[in-house]
């Protein structure tokens, strides 16, 4: 069990040297920590169900812990890199950092944010995989902030998005796509997020998946009524 919460908080050491790397400016690296950290929130849920954590250590609750990481990693961080790389009008690129790490907090602390299939409703916070898929691509800064502040909208709104282990319905596929943007991600910072145009398409198609499979199946949920 206590093996299982070391894995957990060692998402804390990558928040931090992803943090140093934003500081240098070295985008490649912050990318690489925040995707060891992704890496271990993946799979230490499924460890602390396997080997029953709360039972075993019932004292210490392992979900605050992977929320305070999960913040640091889903949200500052890439908050704190949309400040400082240049994806977004100079204006706009502290002010979208603020509403980011305000709305990412506040996302977290709404307890209606699961569906009943263990989805998410209203964007889930992942600004990682947001702000690095605008790295990876840089459209002109105006696109950067249109998505930027559509995501920040979606918030709020009743739309839902899937968690990829979790929901049951279409599953299978959805872990593929998911372990296939891994990859895509993967092949992204090895080509230092400037890789060859397989590597974007790819991206770019199991991205678009990822962010609307959720509302395809609410829509479809909903029309079978």
């Amino acid at each position: 069990s206590w093996a299982v919460h070391l894995l957990t908080a060692s998402g804390a050491a990558f928040a931090l040297l992803a943090t140093l790397s934003v500081f240098d400016s070295d985008w490649t690296a912050a990318f690489a920590w925040l995707g060891a950290a992704l890496f271990v929130d993946g799979i230490d849920g499924p460890l602390a169900r396997r080997f029953a954590v709360e039972e075993r250590v019932p004292w210490f609750d392992g979900a605050i812990l992977d929320l305070v990481i999960d913040y640091a990693t889903y949200v500052f961080i890439p908050a704190l890199i949309l400040a400082r790389a240049d994806i977004m009008p100079p204006l706009l690129a502290v002010p979208a950092a603020v509403a980011v790490a305000i709305v990412g907090a506040i996302y977290f602390a709404d307890t209606r944010m699961k569906t009943a299939d263990y989805g998410f409703r209203g964007f889930p916070a992942v600004w990682n995989a947001v702000v690095f898929v605008l790295v990876v691509f840089g459209p002109p800064p105006v696109i950067g902030a249109a998505l930027i502040a559509l995501f920040l909208v979606l918030t709020f709104t009743p739309v839902e998005f899937i968690h990829p282990f979790r929901v049951r319905k279409a599953r299978p596929l959805t872990m593929a796509v998911t372990f296939a943007w891994g990859v895509f991600a993967l092949l992204s910072v090895v080509w230092h997020l400037d890789p060859p145009p397989i590597v974007l398409i790819g991206l770019a198609i199991t991205s678009a998946y990822l962010a609307s499979i959720g509302a395809f199946l609410q829509a479809a949920r909903r029309a079978a009524r």
